[in-house]
């Protein structure tokens, strides 16, 4: 099994998909609890969402579950949402606030920086090599962060979750033209709700990367389950769902390909 895998292409937009990975090491799926062997917290059939939608994307995806380590936190352990719940760089809960090891199992210190130099830097040099040669090719990369949740967990959020929910930490991770695109893009798709900066404003990948001053730009998408998967076990993708999202996704990705081709973002 390897930590990763990199479709390389040639197109300015970059996507990263680091939560949609299942692999658990043996060892440590005897060490989670019923639970936590349950991976609930799947970014479910991400990869399989956004196949094709762009030609000539460049896909950077984990291969490890997130309970293993999250590809999406802070590699020194800091909360990106200060007082609001939420997991940590490798999880002791799911996202109900669940325990998801068994007694005595939940990672030491040591454990976490072992495991945050086999899976989490590898996974981060790949994608930051991959952005590193996109911008050198283009002059500008835009990294497009893919993620998915369930549309309802009271621990994390009150109420429902729109369907697109775009993060850009208030607009410092990206040119205003890109979160302007995504959002039109999105809000133009009347059977959807959308919002930007809100529960979600991008995770520590969008703004580790995003720095617009030195042209690489960086916009995450949360998408609720409910627009492509049964938000149950086993969690299975709904092609009818996924054929009218994949459609506003597509859309999403291309007006951000031209935007990038068109030299707006380079002056």
């Amino acid at each position: 099994m390897s930590v990763f895998d990199v479709m390389r292409g040639d197109s300015p937009v970059v996507l990263a998909q680091p939560h949609g990975g299942t692999f658990v090491p043996d060892d440590l799926m005897r060490r989670l609890n019923v639970v936590g062997q349950g991976l609930a917290d799947t970014d479910w059939h991400i990869t399989q969402l956004y196949d094709g939608l762009l030609k000539g994307a460049t896909v950077v995806k984990s291969n490890v579950h997130r309970y293993v380590i999250d590809a999406n936190r802070d590699p020194e352990g800091a909360s990106l949402y200060p007082g609001q719940n939420t997991t940590t760089l490798c999880p002791l809960t799911d996202f109900d606030g669940l325990d998801i090891w068994q007694d005595n199992q939940a990672p030491s210190e040591d454990e976490i920086e072992a495991r945050r130099l086999a899976y989490h830097a590898p996974y981060h040099s790949a994608l930051a090599d991959e952005l590193a040669r996109i911008k050198a090719k283009h002059g500008v990369a835009i990294l497009y962060d893919c993620h998915s949740i369930r549309s309802e967990i009271a621990f994390l959020f009150d109420g429902v979750l729109p369907v697109f929910n775009i993060g850009t930490n208030m607009g410092a991770t990206c040119a205003p033209e890109i979160e302007q695109a995504v959002h039109a893009q999105c809000a133009a798709a009347k059977t959807y709700d959308t919002v930007l900066n809100g529960r979600f404003k991008g995770g520590w990948t969008t703004r580790h990367y995003g720095q617009p001053e030195d042209a690489v730009h960086a916009i995450q998408m949360e998408t609720a389950q409910r627009g492509y998967v049964t938000e149950t076990p086993p969690w299975s993708y709904q092609s009818d769902r996924a054929t009218a999202l994949r459609s506003v996704l597509g859309g999403v990705l291309n007006s951000l390909d031209k935007l990038a081709r068109s030299g707006a973002l380079t002056h």
